[in-house]
């Protein structure tokens, strides 16, 4: 982290920064499609160079028992992950563990936030674990395993008939 200005949390070419509204500063991607749709997620960095994220709960994100999704909880928690890592990632990468705890519920209107810390960051793997929160309720522990990848061009589309 010595030199934030090589790592992914600054250099996505997709990051958006909020102008508006509560989230205004916060960080969002754009480029993953599930994300945007279930989302919007949010993170920031502190002064202290911990990541921070969240979401505000809507209807979109509940179950039928009106309470916050399960797998709400763990999407925005695999975003997390990468928000978290994306100090030291250093380009793209990819779950390769997700283990997570169901603690207590959240509810429409709940603010979510989502902290953790990086245990260890060798070349190719980066653990992680973290916990969601709304206030004082612990709502969710998670951790997690990313392995840094080399970026793959999809294959060329072939116009030839076999």
């Amino acid at each position: 982290m010595d030199d934030l200005t090589k790592s992914a949390f600054l250099n996505r070419p997709d990051l958006h920064v909020e102008t508006e509204g509560e989230f205004k500063g916060w960080r969002t991607w754009s480029r993953d499609n599930f994300e945007t749709l279930n989302g919007p997620f949010y993170h920031r960095m502190d002064d202290k160079g911990r990541i921070h994220c969240a979401f505000r709960v809507e209807d979109k994100h509940l179950n039928g028992m009106r309470n916050v999704h399960g797998g709400c909880f763990m999407a925005f928690a695999d975003y997390c992950l990468f928000a978290m890592a994306a100090p030291v990632l250093q380009g793209p990468g990819v779950t390769v563990s997700f283990a997570c705890e169901f603690l207590d519920a959240a509810r429409e209107g709940e603010l979510v936030e989502g902290s953790g810390e990086i245990m260890r960051a060798g070349g190719s793997m980066i653990f992680l674990r973290g916990l969601l929160a709304s206030g004082e309720r612990s709502l969710f522990t998670f951790s997690g395993t990313l392995k840094r990848v080399k970026r793959q061009m999809p294959p060329a589309a072939s116009n030839e008939i076999k």
